[in-house]
């Protein structure tokens, strides 16, 4: 019989770090006022840790008092008090952590090729980023930005940010941004903003640059307008002035015009002046968020893949936000006079309190005649988090005459009850009561909802 006796191992290293019997190592980590000095064993930290074993075996490795002397100055030695515990005794607590502490934690993971740690750290931080984003969205682009090893967590808060902008440009700290992150963040076609929005806000950033500079522009002179032109030269081209109406234009970038072009500033003005003018200047491409506030670009080339039940490179489709619950009403008189007879459509459900969607794809259409619809190519859907897309499952029809219901009195009605709102019940409900015509997505018998869309799907 063989007995597992991992935890009395585990708490028995654990008392050797505490006591520390017998260390022959000393690890200076971080500096003043933020400095602490770890005691620790080389035969643990060889073993567990293949950085440690080359630094350790290393010829040139300094030694004093016959231990040896490892110095890790730009590291916290917060984040190295987890991982010495994590490497004696295979346990690490990462709960109550800031976004900022994690990514520190992460950084040192990785760099100690300690690679499930690090790959346990970035999925627990995915799964969590709305939270961090919330509290600290600068620290934690400026930590991800400068850290090329976190190339998938970059593009997970940069999709995060475009989605839902207020979070980064509503911070108190959005002008601490540098320049490069700014631009990206602009550069992107995601971005969930207003042009209009996007030009107040880089005068808002430009203007914190440069304490020197008047916040009121009418009393700027030449000098003023030659600085603020310098810091924000290079963002112009990404602004979409076309896009911005002709009394927007007026009232809040004509102040400021000075720092356009000439050519810039006329081709503007034909293209207020001149029906049908095309303009010589061509920012970024149009967006591709199709005006959703719960859904950005990505889910839109995962609904594709879906549609067409192959990987697509680019999106196939175009995606017209035909109704939105919270601004056209919560009404199955209004979901049907938004929706009816246009017909293939999805529709996205935000699920309350958390970073959940759900919805389905119909293929045909919706009406009010009340009764089925058959097809094979409908599906219903869940992401468990909306900004990590490994959480995504999606079910098909199993093709019977029930795949698809319409009445004058219900909203959308995937299959018999298997994912539908019932209006004369609660409109801030969704139900997935049933399997009938869809397989099980998982999913409780009852959400409560924040919001839902429907999008009109015109393949291109």
């Amino acid at each position: 019989m063989t007995y597992n006796l991992e935890s009395e191992l585990s708490h028995a290293f654990g008392q050797l770090l505490i006591t520390e019997m017998d260390y022959n190592v000393i690890i200076h980590v971080g500096v003043k006022p933020n400095f602490k000095e770890f005691h620790a064993h080389s035969i643990i930290l060889r073993c567990r840790s293949e950085y440690f074993n080359k630094m350790l075996t290393a010829e040139n490795i300094e030694m004093k008092d016959g231990k040896y002397i490892i110095k890790k100055p730009n590291t916290s030695p917060q984040a190295f008090d987890i991982i010495l515990n994590y490497l004696y005794t295979g346990q690490v607590n990462i709960a109550n952590k800031t976004g900022t502490e994690l990514l520190d934690f992460m950084i040192l993971s990785n760099e100690l090729v300690l690679k499930r740690l690090t790959k346990l750290t970035e999925e627990f931080i995915m799964e969590n980023q709305q939270q961090f984003l919330q509290n600290d969205p600068v620290g934690i682009f400026k930590i991800i930005y400068y850290y090329e090893p976190f190339t998938k967590l970059q593009e997970y808060y940069l999709e995060s940010i475009c989605s839902e902008p207020i979070i980064l440009f509503n911070s108190d700290k959005f002008t601490q941004l540098s320049a490069p992150l700014l631009e990206m963040i602009l550069k992107r076609d995601d971005l969930n903003l207003n042009e209009i929005e996007i030009w107040e806000s880089l005068i808002k950033w430009g203007l914190a640059q440069d304490k020197t500079l008047n916040q009121d522009v009418s009393k700027w002179n030449k000098d003023d307008i030659n600085i603020f032109k310098r810091i924000v030269y290079k963002f112009i081209p990404l602004i979409r002035f076309y896009d911005i109406s002709g009394e927007d234009y007026f009232n809040k970038v004509k102040p400021y015009e000075e720092i356009l072009s000439k050519e810039l500033r006329d081709d503007i003005l034909k293209s207020y002046l001149i029906p049908g003018y095309e303009p010589t200047y061509t920012p970024r491409g149009p967006k591709y968020y199709a005006g959703s506030i719960v859904i950005s670009r990505e889910h839109l080339t995962l609904f594709s893949k879906w549609i067409d039940k192959k990987h697509n490179k680019n999106i196939p489709y175009e995606f017209n936000l035909l109704y939105r619950a919270s601004r056209d009403g919560n009404k199955a008189a209004t979901f049907h006079a938004k929706c009816d007879n246009k017909g293939a459509t999805i529709v996205v459900v935000k699920i309350k309190n958390s970073e959940q969607i759900v919805g389905g794809y119909n293929p045909l259409f919706w009406d009010s005649r009340n009764g089925f619809k058959s097809t094979g190519d409908s599906f219903i859907f869940s992401f468990e988090n909306k900004y990590n897309h490994q959480t995504a499952k999606v079910v098909y029809s199993s093709s019977n005459k029930s795949s698809i219901y319409c009445h004058c009195s219900c909203g959308p009605v995937f299959g018999c009850n298997d994912l539908y709102v019932n209006y004369d019940n609660n409109p801030d409900v969704w139900y997935h009561q049933c399997t009938n015509c869809y397989p099980k997505l998982d999913l409780p018998e009852s959400m409560n909802v924040v919001d839902y869309e429907v999008f009109q799907v015109i393949k291109k």
